[in-house]
C-alpha cells in the first residue's frame, strides 16, 4: 500500500502551468522520488538572481520543509543525455516576494558528457555560472522547521533544443516534513477508491450501477481516509487541479466513463493553519466504469414426471446472468423479491407447478438486476396400459413366459426400464433383469418409460396367462382287449397332431394303449393325454351246484353279465336249470361283450338214499372221483346242522352212513361237497343235497 501510495506523490508528466511560479510551487512530501517534464514558465517570469542570468525557460518550482535536521542532497537525471537542466536553492525560510540570492545555484553545461546536476557530498562549490562543468554542487546543512525553495529549469535554445523529462531523488541525513510519512498524524493506510483495471498500469475503477451515471463524490471519502482524522479530500477533473487543490467538485455530477478522475488528500494541522506541511499533497487517479448489469429471461424447462402436476427445476441453473461471482435470490413473485421476503429456500430442488419465479441478481460490485424465470414441463412421455398374453408353461401351467420389450405402451422413443411394482418403477429400484424373458403367472407389471430429456411415464401391463385348453369329448375309453376304436378330439381346434403322426380331428383304428395329441389354439399347443384301458374281464369266483340247478357267482367287469352253457344261447340269470350230470362249460361275459371266460365244471351223480346194510347196492355215498380237485371237502350233516362226518382223502371221500364206528339212525342227512377247480382262478365249486339213510339194524 505505501509503495503504491507512493506513487501518487507528485509524479508529474504533463504541463503544469500553475506550478511553475514561486507562489505556486508544489510542496514536497517526505523524500519521496519526483519525476517532471517542465514545459514553459508560469505567469510571472522571476527574479531568479545568481548564476541564472537569462530568465526562465521550462520551469517548475517546489517547495521543501525539513522535518530532521542533516545534509540534504539530490540527484536530478535528464531522460535524455543532450538536455540541459539549470537549478537554484533559496532559503532558508524566505518568501517568494523576497527570495534573495539563491544558496546553491547551477547553470554548468555538461551537455553529452554527462547531464546529471544536483547536490552531493563530495562537492565544494555553491554555485556553477553558465558554461561550467561543474554539474554539482555542495551539500546543505538543514535544520527541522526550515523551509526552502527549489527552482529547475530545462534550458533550451537553438543550439540546445532537448526537452525531457527528469528524475529527482534526495540524499542526505536530512528527511522533509510529511503528513504521509508521520505515523503520528497519518495512523492508518489510505484506502484507494474502486478496484484494480484489467490493465494495472490503468486507473483504478469505480462501478456505476446507474445510467445516467450521477455520481456523489463526497461518497468515496470515508473509505479512502480509512479513519484518518484531519485529513481532507477533494475530487478534480485533472492532475494539476488535483495537485494544487484546484476548482474542486463540489456536487453531484454526471461522469464521463472516458475520463480519468482524481483525488487529492492534504493535511490541515488543527493547532497550525499556517504549518507548510498542510498543502502537501497526495494525488490519486480514479476512472468510472458503467456496472449497470441486465438480466437475461430465461424458460426453464423440467419433467412432469408421471404426469404428477409438478416438477422438480434447478433455479440456480438457470443462465439469468452470466458472471459466476454475481449473487442470485429468488422469490415467488415480485412484490416479495421488492420487499425482499420470503426467498426461495433450496432454489437447487425447487417443486412446482408451471408458471414464472423472479431471481434478484445482485452483481460483485453491488449492481441489480431483476430476471424472470419461466417454468414448463418438458412434452410429456405419453403412456398406455398394455396388456401381453402368453401361453402357458407345460411343466408349470399356472405360468407363462411374457416378452415385456414387445408391450404396446407409448410409440415414443425413449428408454424403458421394467420393474415388478409401482413403487420400485416410482423409485427406480429392483429393475426386472431379464424383461424379454420374464416368467410369471397373472398379474401385472410396469414399465417405466423415459425420454431424452430425463422425464418418464409409468405405463402399467396386464400380464394373462393363456392356460392350456383341452378337449372336453376325448375321453379315455375302455374297450375289449381285442377290439380296436376311434379317438375324436372334436372341432374347434386350429391344428392336431397325434402321437401316431395324424394330424386329423380323430384317428381310427387304435387299440389298448396311451396315445397323444397337440391341439393347437392360437399361438397355443395343448398337450394332451388319452387312454384306452381293456376292459376288466369278470370273474367267476364260485358256483353252487344243487342237484341239477347251478348258480354262478361273478365278480369284476361291468355288470349285466351274461351266462351261458354253449356260448351260443346266453341268459341274464345266474341260475343255470336242468344240468344233467357230468362235466360241463359255464361262458360268462359282461357289458362290454368282449369274448366270455369259460370254466369246466362237473355236475356229481346225485345219490338221495343209501342202505348201508352190506349187500354191495347203495351201501354208501362215494365222491372218490371227486379226489383229483384242489380242497376237496365233503361233509355230513344232521337235519340241526351238526357236522357228523367228514370225508377226506384218508377215508376216500366216502361215507357209509357212520359216524364214530358206528350206524346213523334212519333219516334224512345233509352234506355238501367244496373243492376249487384246476383253472387259473382256481373257482370255488360247492355242491350240496340231501339223502336218506336206511339202517336197518
Amino acid at each position: 500500500m505505501k509503495k503504491y501510495l507512493l506513487f501518487f506523490l507528485l509524479l508529474l508528466s504533463r504541463t503544469l502551468f500553475s506550478q511553475a511560479d514561486c507562489s505556486t510551487a508544489l510542496t514536497v512530501c517526505g523524500n519521496s522520488n519526483i519525476t517532471y517534464s517542465p514545459s514553459g514558465i508560469g505567469a510571472v517570469n522571476e527574479n531568479l538572481g545568481g548564476c541564472l542570468t537569462t530568465g526562465e525557460h521550462n520551469s517548475i518550482w517546489y517547495k521543501i520543509t525539513i522535518a530532521t535536521g542533516g545534509t540534504l542532497t539530490f540527484d536530478l537525471v535528464p531522460s535524455d543525455p543532450d538536455a540541459d537542466y539549470d537549478w537554484a536553492v533559496y532559503g532558508p525560510n524566505v518568501n517568494c516576494g523576497n527570495l534573495g540570492a539563491p544558496i546553491r545555484c547551477n547553470a554548468a553545461t555538461v551537455i553529452g558528457v554527462g547531464a546529471s546536476t544536483g547536490l552531493n557530498m563530495t562537492s565544494t562549490i555553491t554555485s556553477a555560472a553558465g558554461g561550467s562543468l561543474t554539474p554539482y554542487c555542495k551539500y546543505l546543512d538543514v535544520l527541522p522547521g526550515q523551509t526552502y525553495y527549489l527552482y529547475i529549469d530545462n534550458w533550451v535554445d537553438v543550439f540546445n533544443p532537448t526537452m525531457a523529462p527528469f528524475s529527482l531523488t534526495w540524499g542526505g541525513t536530512a528527511t522533509l516534513a510529511s503528513p504521509f510519512t508521520n505515523p503520528n498524524i497519518q495512523t492508518q493506510p489510505f484506502t484507494p477508491p474502486g478496484a484494480p483495471a484489467a490493465n494495472p498500469a490503468d486507473p483504478r475503477e469505480i462501478i456505476i450501477c446507474q445510467n445516467p451515471a450521477v455520481f456523489d463524490f463526497s461518497t468515496l471519502t470515508a473509505g479512502i481516509l480509512n479513519g484518518n482524522s484531519n485529513f481532507q479530500i477533494t475530487y478534480h477533473t485533472s492532475q494539476n487541479n488535483a495537485l494544487s487543490g484546484a476548482n474542486p467538485i463540489l456536487t453531484p455530477q454526471t461522469v464521463n466513463m472516458a475520463l480519468t478522475y482524481y483525488y487529492s488528500i492534504h493535511y490541515q494541522d488543527p493547532a497550525d493553519p499556517n504549518n507548510p506541511i498542510n498543502s502537501c499533497r497526495q494525488t490519486g487517479a480514479f476512472k468510472f466504469k458503467q456496472g449497470n448489469i441486465t438480466g437475461n429471461n430465461v424458460t426453464l424447462y423440467s419433467c412432469n414426471n408421471n404426469n404428477a402436476g409438478t416438477a422438480t427445476f434447478n433455479l440456480a441453473s438457470a443462465a439469468v446472468f452470466g458472471d459466476p461471482t454475481a449473487t442470485k435470490k429468488y422469490y415467488n413473485t415480485l412484490n416479495d423479491l421488492n420487499a425482499g421476503i420470503n426467498e426461495i429456500a433450496n432454489p437447487a430442488a425447487f417443486v412446482s407447478a408451471e408458471g414464472v419465479v423472479y431471481v434478484k441478481i445482485t452483481s460483485q460490485y453491488g449492481c441489480v438486476a431483476v430476471a424472470e424465470i419461466t417454468l414448463k414441463f418438458y412434452p410429456v412421455v405419453i403412456v398406455t396400459e398394455a396388456t401381453l398374453r402368453s401361453c402357458f408353461i407345460e411343466s408349470n401351467p399356472s405360468t407363462a413366459s411374457f416378452n415385456l420389450t414387445t408391450a404396446p405402451v407409448t410409440t415414443q422413443t425413449g428408454t424403458k426400464t421394467y420393474f415388478p411394482s409401482l413403487g420400485d418403477a416410482q423409485n427406480n429400484t429392483n429393475a426386472i433383469a431379464n424383461p424379454a424373458n420374464y416368467i410369471a403367472s397373472n398379474g401385472v407389471i410396469f414399465i417405466r418409460v423415459t425420454n431424452g430429456n430425463g422425464c418418464y411415464a409409468i405405463a402399467k401391463v396386464n400380464l394373462v396367462v393363456l392356460p392350456p385348453v383341452y378337449s372336453t369329448v376325448l375321453q379315455d375309453k375302455i374297450i375289449c382287449m381285442e377290439d380296436k376304436t376311434t379317438l375324436d378330439a372334436g372341432s374347434g381346434f386350429t391344428a392336431y397332431e397325434w402321437s401316431t403322426g395324424a394330424t386329423t380331428q380323430a384317428i381310427s383304428n387304435v387299440g389298448v394303449g396311451t396315445y397323444w395329441v397337440k391341439l393347437r389354439t392360437g399361438d397355443c399347443t395343448t398337450l394332451q393325454t388319452v387312454k384306452i384301458y381293456a376292459s376288466e374281464q369278470p370273474v367267476i369266483s364260485s358256483v353252487d351246484i344243487s342237484n341239477t340247478t347251478v348258480t354262478v357267482n361273478v365278480t369284476g367287469g361291468t355288470d349285466p353279465y351274461s351266462y351261458s352253457t354253449d356260448g351260443i344261447n346266453w341268459q341274464d340269470s345266474n341260475v343255470l336249470t336242468n344240468i344233467p350230470r357230468g362235466d360241463h362249460h359255464i361262458f360268462v361275459k359282461d357289458a362290454y361283450d368282449c369274448d366270455p371266460i369259460d370254466i369246466t365244471i362237473v355236475v356229481p351223480n346225485l345219490v338221495n338214499v343209501i342202505t348201508p346194510n352190506g349187500d354191495g347196492v347203495n351201501d354208501m355215498i362215494d365222491y372218490s372221483a371227486l379226489g383229483n380237485k384242489q380242497n376237496l371237502v365233503f361233509n355230513i350233516f344232521d337235519r340241526y346242522g351238526n357236522k357228523i362226518f367228514q370225508a377226506d382223502k384218508m377215508n376216500g371221500y366216502r361215507w357209509n352212513g357212520t359216524t364214530g364206528g358206528k350206524k346213523v339212525p334212519t333219516g334224512t342227512y345233509w352234506y355238501s361237497v367244496t373243492w376249487n377247480e384246476n383253472d387259473k382262478k382256481n373257482t370255488l365249486i360247492k355242491y350240496s343235497g340231501w339223502v336218506m339213510v336206511k339202517n336197518r339194524d
